[in-house]
């Protein structure tokens, strides 16, 4: 692992961080295809940097933190659209950002604590954050293509609801473990350059 900054990874990284604000005005815009391809080239830029920064060396400590930022960031972007166009619930958007700053919080409280590395994602978290992007990917096609989204969504809104709550529970269980920890001792299943997602 590499503490330089200026990795393909990262760049692709940067880009993707780029693509957000495209997104977000191309639903605002109705250019649902538009919206629908760049969200595509993101998902697909998200695994090349992958597999770059694990094949040919260039996985950095930044990249560890950016990666994860950026898929928050850009499920996060897209939903807060989708839900002021009418497309998501109110209550699915608020959902997830309240488990979002709860984990921030925690690893912030942890990081206090000097007992977090950084905590491995949970299997349930990344099982909703997988679901999140299907779901995206389903809202934006189906406009793009004008397919009916119906009985669809509102399957896959409850579906990612579900693993939110479940995904926020995992981590209080983890944050309740490790406070119990001696402060300044490593959590224990830490493992550097990996987020919590």
């Amino acid at each position: 692992m590499t503490n330089t900054a200026f990795t393909i990874p990262n760049l692709i990284t940067a880009a993707r961080f780029a693509a957000v604000p495209f997104i977000v005005y191309a639903i605002g815009a109705n250019h649902w295809m538009t919206a629908f391809l760049v969200f595509v080239v993101s998902g697909v830029s998200d695994a090349v940097d992958g597999i770059i920064a694990r094949h040919f060396g260039q996985r950095s400590r930044l990249g560890a933190y950016l990666d994860p930022i950026a898929d928050k960031a850009l499920i996060i972007a897209i939903f807060a659209a989708l839900t002021v166009q009418g497309h998501l619930p109110v209550w699915l958007l608020l959902l997830t950002i309240l488990r979002d700053v709860a984990i921030v919080a925690g690893a912030g409280i942890l990081a206090m604590r000097r007992n977090l590395g950084t905590v491995r994602p949970l299997w349930i978290s990344k099982a909703n954050t997988a679901l999140m992007i299907v779901l995206a990917a389903w809202i934006l096609g189906a406009n793009a293509f004008e397919i009916a989204t119906d009985p669809v969504t509102g399957y896959l809104v409850w579906l990612v609801a579900i693993l939110v709550g479940l995904s926020g529970a995992g981590y209080a269980m983890v944050l309740a473990r490790e406070l119990r920890r001696p402060a300044g001792e490593l959590a224990r299943d830490a493992k550097p350059a990996d987020g919590i997602r």
